[in-house]
């Protein structure tokens, strides 16, 4: 009987992955290259500077036929990731790298591939037919949806010895059971080698580790790492896979502090009034309700939203029409029902979260500081978009159609100090950390993994020891924003350990967290009721 050569070398590989999966997990792990010969591993081509961490991780995976970095958010993952295929390249003969990775990931691959290589690779992002000569291709996990696409990557990946990366691969967490990890599965075993990339590998304990390993030892191997792991919890399991994967903790980033103040802000009388008119109104509604996510929901937007200005609340001529506000401001008309106020309210009162981040940005202007400004709502952006003018924001939503045009305008235009973004959008594969130091943040919700990827945009692997980083949480007195204060306060504690962990005995997902309002923990419920029975009684 004559194999087919593809067929043949698929399954050599499967074996030769159980066994390696058997062996380090069964004993020793297995030598590792030396950091300091890692230079020759790399070959002439490579210039990109590497820390002694990384150094450490690239041994490590280079050590294993294929390999998982679950190293925290900031640690140069993509740099890592970049300089094992580089590796592989000279040692194991590889001549192709396929990156599957969210769209906000595209510019740090492009950024490190042009600054790590003497001649970068030729890559190219997936949007339509696959150019033969390309080294190097970047897609997005949602185009594996779009018919054909899994096959056509399928094809590329056999016609030369290749690599398969997933970066921010929890978002396959589901394997076999959701579309990305069907199709992720589907690619693997058409690649000689595969590596995945993410800080939090398991959001829902210890199945979701089973379904990452599934992809990079499937088979024989997957059903090894099942063994290992069998009726474990998430503590036990990590122990046993530890030869698998590699992970820097955030202490070794070594970085300086943050310098984070929460600044209290009172909302003038009418603000005032008409907040606790409305909580009033939510709480009637909350009433019973503790088990309809979907209305705790919708409340928790609304009080969120009044927190910053109850104008927001108010309907316009778009849902995202900007506040216009009155200067100087109008005299209340006698007699006016609040319902009314509350929607000319900008002609009366500026909100005082609007008034503070002015201060802000304009006192940083004047040090030559940028400042990047996140807010939950585009209503809210487009009204900052406003009251900023003179600072020549840049503007960075989801619907926002030159978003790298932007993007690169806060970068290197001096007159553009400010950049206007929210966290479902820029929570994750931008660095900032080069032209921006101070934050400001004019609402935040329960979700304290979007906020920590919110930090990491300017607080990351780069920064120099004597850079202050600066982040200001702007909280409207007496409203929901201190209740959300004081979950996130505990929350981050519990994430700081977290993310320290070297051994990844717990992690939660920081950056897949439910919209605001799902996704509440029974604290969470527990003090956002009890901000209704204070503003009621």
């Amino acid at each position: 009987m004559i194999w087919d050569q593809q067929l043949q070398a698929l399954v050599v590989d499967s074996l030769q992955d159980a066994q390696t999966v058997s062996t380090q997990l069964s004993g020793p792990q297995g030598a590792e290259s030396a950091p300091g010969s890692l230079s020759d591993t790399l070959g002439p081509e490579w210039v990109g500077d590497l820390t002694s961490f990384q150094r450490r991780d690239i041994a490590k995976l280079l050590s294993l036929r294929h390999g998982a970095n679950f190293s925290v958010p900031g640690a140069g993952k993509t740099r890592v990731g970049l300089a094992v295929f580089q590796a592989l390249r000279q040692t194991a003969g590889l001549e192709r790298l396929v990156v599957v990775g969210p769209k906000s990931s595209y510019g740090a691959w492009q950024e490190e591939n042009q600054s790590c290589l003497r001649s970068p690779l030729d890559l190219a992002v997936l949007d339509g037919a696959l150019s033969s000569g390309a080294e190097a291709i970047i897609v997005n996990y949602e185009k594996l949806r779009v018919q054909g696409t899994v096959n056509m990557i399928g094809r590329w990946l056999t016609e030369r010895p290749s690599m398969l990366l997933l970066d921010e691969a929890h978002r396959m967490k589901l394997g076999a059971e959701g579309t990305y990890g069907a199709a992720c599965l589907a690619l693997g075993t058409r690649a000689r080698r595969r590596l995945i990339l993410t800080g939090t590998p398991a959001p829902n304990g210890v199945k979701d580790l089973e379904n990452l390993f599934g992809f990079v030892w499937p088979g024989t191997g997957r059903q090894s790492v099942v063994r290992a792991v069998a009726g474990g919890d998430l503590a036990a399991a990590s122990r046993a896979l530890r030869p698998l994967f590699t992970r820097t903790t955030k202490g070794e980033l070594n970085l300086p502090p943050v310098e984070t103040t929460l600044r209290t802000v009172p909302l003038p009388p009418l603000h005032g009034e008409i907040y606790a008119a409305l909580v009033g109104q939510f709480s009637a509604r909350a009433a019973g309700a503790e088990g309809d996510f979907q209305t705790l929901g919708r409340i928790i937007v609304y009080m969120l939203m009044a927190a910053t200005s109850p104008a927001l609340l108010a309907v316009g001529a778009s849902k995202h029409e900007a506040l216009e506000y009155r200067v100087p401001p109008l005299s209340v008309p006698e007699g006016s029902s609040l319902y009314q106020l509350m929607q000319d309210l900008p002609a009366y009162e500026m909100s005082p979260k609007y008034k503070e981040v002015l201060a802000i940005v304009a006192e940083n202007a004047r040090q030559g500081r940028k400042t990047l400004v996140w807010s939950t709502f585009i209503r809210s952006l487009n009204t900052l978009q406003r009251v900023l003018a003179q600072f020549n924001p840049a503007i960075v939503h989801g619907g926002t159609d030159d978003r790298d045009e932007q993007i690169q305008r806060f970068r290197a235009d001096p007159s553009c100090m400010v950049l206007l973004s929210n966290p479902a959008t820029l929570g994750e594969g931008i660095s900032l950390h080069h032209e921006c130091h101070d934050a400001v943040f004019i609402d935040r919700d329960f979700a304290a993994g979007r906020f920590l990827q919110s930090l990491d945009r300017i607080h990351r692997l780069g920064l120099a020891p004597d850079v202050k980083t600066r982040v200001t949480v702007l909280a409207s007195e007496g409203t929901i924003d201190e209740v959300v204060a004081s979950r996130l306060a505990a929350k981050l504690a519990f994430m700081g350990g977290i993310l320290d962990d070297p051994a990844v005995q717990q992690l939660a997902d920081l950056d897949e967290e439910p919209t605001v309002g799902g996704g509440l923990e029974p604290a969470d419920l527990q003090a956002l009721m009890g901000h209704f029975h204070a503003a009621s009684a």
